[in-house]
């Protein structure tokens, strides 16, 4: 068999499956795999370049298969779906990821090491957590509404209404019991988002640059961790511009016949990351607007002729160059460049 330059992998849960080629483009290689046999496999190979989507479990195998000497090459998987013929099946998503993976213009996803996917692990945790709590709170006010009980919006109302039903005498038994229930448990989600979040600080304070981009306004300890956690080698960016696009926040060009048509954001990239950069966006207008604080100039010429969404994302937009402008220089962030002045 002549040597292969390049093997494309489909994975999934039980079976892999591989296509090869050689450096004439000749494909030497069609197999099918178990998840046993993958390292035995790769292990007697020579070292090689291997392909795969940026899906479940790829990380796990491109740290193995490095260890073994090749060179692993994740690809976020709408980029490799150009490549693929039509009547999908597994051969064909390996034959195109073989051959998206050889082109010039295809950007790859980072390999992370163990550390870097548990750090990860912290913000997919405390997301979850806080997303059951919220179930939790809702279903709580549902009951409770239920019985004419209502609270005030917040997560501090809670406990005070957990207090009233456990007083009140007029709901059955039964009821209170399972209020009780629901109390314990969000008692325990709430003790576990504080370890999560303790963890999560500490690690942020123990990033120098998570504590540069801390001080950007609308970036906090939260959003600077995900920063530092999520964005790949900013030097892989040629621009601040390029990793706002990379995080959707530019808007969807369907340019044509000598036409500019920009429509909305093209929402690419982590959502996650982009959602926190638009919720801190949105905190600083609100501030803006009820004339708290020193804002650019820029920011509430903005605030005046676009409605309050679309200068959340365009401060979101903002903020990501100015980011990327600091993860790329070791800069600190400079207030004064900002020209701030008091909101009124």
């Amino acid at each position: 068999m002549n040597q292969i330059i390049r093997i494309g992998i489909d994975t999934s849960k039980y079976i892999l499956v591989l296509h090869g080629v050689d450096a004439a483009e000749q494909v030497v290689l069609r197999k099918k795999l178990s998840r046993k046999q993958v390292l035995e496999f790769f292990a007697k190979l020579p070292p090689t370049v291997i392909g795969m989507e940026a899906c479940g479990a790829s990380q796990h195998w491109a740290r193995e298969l490095s260890k073994l000497g090749h060179e692993v090459k994740l690809m976020a998987p709408q980029l490799v779906k150009p490549y693929v013929m039509r009547n999908k099946n597994d051969g064909r998503d390996a034959e195109g990821l073989c051959e998206a993976m050889s082109r010039r213009s295809m950007r790859f996803v980072p390999v992370k090491t163990a550390e870097q996917q548990a750090a990860l692990m912290l913000m997919g945790v405390r997301d979850g957590l806080i997303v059951r709590r919220t179930q939790l709170t809702n279903t709580i006010r549902g009951h409770a509404a239920e019985y004419g009980l209502i609270a005030p919006k917040g997560l501090d109302a809670i406990e005070p209404l957990l207090a009233r039903i456990a007083q009140d005498e007029t709901l059955p038994a039964l009821a209170r019991e399972l209020f009780v229930v629901l109390g314990r448990e969000r008692a325990r989600l709430e003790g576990e988002l504080k370890a999560v979040e303790a963890k999560l600080m500490a690690w942020h304070r123990g990033d120098a640059t998570g504590r540069r981009l801390a001080e950007i306004p609308s970036v906090g300890p939260i959003v600077a961790t995900a920063l530092v956690m999520k964005t790949p080698d900013p030097h892989a960016f040629r621009s601040g511009r390029h990793f706002a696009a990379w995080l959707g926040l530019t808007p969807k060009d369907h340019s044509t016949a000598g036409r500019t048509r920009l429509g909305k954001i093209t929402r690419a990239g982590d959502e996650d990351l982009r959602r926190l950069l638009v919720i801190g966006a949105t905190a600083v207008i609100q501030q803006a607007r009820r004339g708290r604080g020193h804002h650019s100039r820029w920011l509430l010429a903005l605030i005046q002729r676009k409605p309050p969404k679309l200068a959340a994302v365009a401060l979101a937009n903002k903020v990501a160059r100015i980011a990327w402008k600091l993860m790329a220089t070791g800069e600190s962030y400079d207030v004064a460049r900002m020209n701030p002045i008091p909101a009124t």
